[in-house]
């Protein structure tokens, strides 16, 4: 795969880092799923000092990186290794120790702290962490500076590139013929605002049995691949051959598991199907998590949404769950498709969706802007629930303590699933040129689809930029006229 000395050099180098990347992804695996609440600041510590050590490592491959942009015979993938390399080199020469420290210990307690405030949906609990959290983050955006607004460069560390002149205008764009198809939506009644089956409670083992077919259906592999469970469904891939995901059981309203198993194995496919020889460098990755986001929400919703869909994994709903029963096929499909203003991101259908990342967007903008203090966040939230959603929350858990990004110091995130909606839009339009994506899903067999993705997408890793592989793929960068268009068709259309 590598063949400048300069570059294979370094690549022997990075194998020790990629190593205490894996363990960081395994230490926050076991912390979301097995490791006692108990633990969160002997765990803080771990994933502190793991990634304090990963510091000091990669900034020893500065001298080596520098000899190696000297070469003039760089291919592709050599120029990839070494944009992502320098990347984390920046970030790690900016970001003093002592602050990186602070921000794992806080966020990894924050993180527990966090479940303990939304179980109870008491804001006060999680307030002091948070106000810290965002101090930290107010210091690290200083830190790796910007142009423009600070917010600019929290983006940028997931999704390379973005600005929030880009966001604003993609939001722009998407906001009012948004509000548009809701309200033509909620006046046709085709697609419902609630349904009875949401009202339905359901056994977590005959629902982990549903989420089984789910698997089967979307062929995931039984050697490289697992699901537990977790508060909020999460992807973590240690390696290209170790990819895990979790799902949710609440009890009711089964589409929401369904769904969050369909989300998570759509970012497990991308990791999987990475190219094996990108493995232990820093290119064994997705290249950005607005582009990750795309491959959650395009099986999600494009895929798992579908007629076609409904139709394979119907006889496992009704085998499994025997309220089912009662309804057919066709009422199902209306079921997963119903279109409401709600109060919870995670649960909100395809047309709303993207409002509530609007709020979190402007909410976040404000905050590290320093136009907002973390004591008003509260009441602002639910100012922009109502503005965006139609909504207002009735108590925190509802508001503002229902993500957990924050807690992990994830701010500058919330963008990417939006940008993941846009680019999902993008890939169903040029993805449909090639297959019969209708017929493909509605046969059972979906490895073509598998297949397509790899080949325009997965295999790259993070060899080329968000906007670079976007710029190969359609000739454009997050355009969200795909996704309207998508949206229109699916819900205005008579058929």
């Amino acid at each position: 795969m590598f063949r400048n000395p300069a570059i294979v050099d370094i690549v022997e180098k990075y194998r020790p880092l990629w190593a205490l990347d894996s363990m960081g992804s395994l230490l926050e695996w076991d912390m979301e799923t097995y490791m006692p609440s108990g633990s969160s600041a002997q765990r803080g510590v771990m994933i502190a000092e793991t990634q304090l050590l990963r510091q000091e490592r990669i900034l020893q491959l500065v001298d080596s990186v520098s000899k190696a942009e000297k070469s003039t015979e760089l291919d592709d993938v050599e120029k990839g290794f070494l944009r992502v390399l320098k990347r984390d080199l920046d970030y790690f020469t900016k970001i003093p120790p002592k602050l990186l420290e602070d921000i794992l210990r806080t966020t990894t307690e924050g993180t527990v702290v966090w479940r303990e405030a939304r179980k109870k949906s008491q804001f006060s609990i999680f307030k002091p962490y948070l106000e810290k959290i965002v101090d930290l983050k107010r210091q690290e955006a200083e830190k790796l500076g910007y142009t423009g607004h600070p917010y600019n460069a929290l983006m940028d560390r997931f999704e390379e590139g973005i600005t929030t002149d880009d966001v604003d205008r993609i939001f722009s764009a998407l906001s009012s013929q948004l509000k548009e198809i809701l309200t033509k939506v909620l006046s046709a009644g085709k697609f419902p605002r609630t349904h009875p089956l949401e009202d339905f409670s359901y056994n977590p083992a005959s629902m982990k049995l549903v989420n089984e077919e789910a698997l089967k259906l979307l062929q995931m592999p039984e050697a490289t691949f697992r699901m537990d469970v977790s508060t909020h469904p999460f992807t973590t891939s240690m390696s290209v051959e170790d990819v895990r995901i979790t799902t949710r059981y609440e009890g009711r309203n089964f589409k929401a598991s369904l769904f969050s198993t369909v989300h998570e194995s759509g970012h497990a496919i991308y990791e999987l199907q990475i190219d094996p020889t990108l493995n232990y460098t820093p290119l064994s990755r997705a290249t950005s998590l607005g582009v990750h986001e795309s491959q959650s929400r395009f099986w999600e919703n494009f895929v798992g949404r579908s007629r076609e869909f409904m139709g394979r994994i119907y006889p496992s709903l009704k085998s499994n769950l025997p309220f089912v029963a009662e309804y057919s096929e066709a009422e199902v499909y209306r079921y997963v498709n119903s279109v409401k203003p709600s109060l919870i991101r995670v649960d909100a259908d395809e047309v709303t969706y993207n409002f509530h990342i609007m709020l979190r967007y402007e909410l976040e903008k404000k905050l590290i802007g320093g136009e907002m203090e973390v004591t008003e966040a509260p009441l602002v939230w639910a100012d922009l629930m109502e503005k965006y959603v139609g909504v207002r929350p009735l108590n925190d858990a509802e508001g503002i303590l229902q993500d957990v990004h924050w807690s992990g110091g994830m701010i500058g995130y919330f963008a990417t699933y939006s940008l993941g909606n846009v680019l999902a839009g993008m890939f169903y339009d040029r993805i449909q040129r090639d297959l019969d994506l209708k017929a493909t899903v509605a046969s059972g067999d979906i490895s073509m689809i598998k297949v397509w993705l790899r080949e325009k997408l997965h295999k790259y890793g993070a060899i080329y930029s968000p906007k670079e592989l976007q710029t190969r793929v359609f000739g454009e960068t997050y355009n969200p006229q795909m996704l309207i268009r998508y949206l229109q068709e699916k819900y205005l259309s008579d058929q």
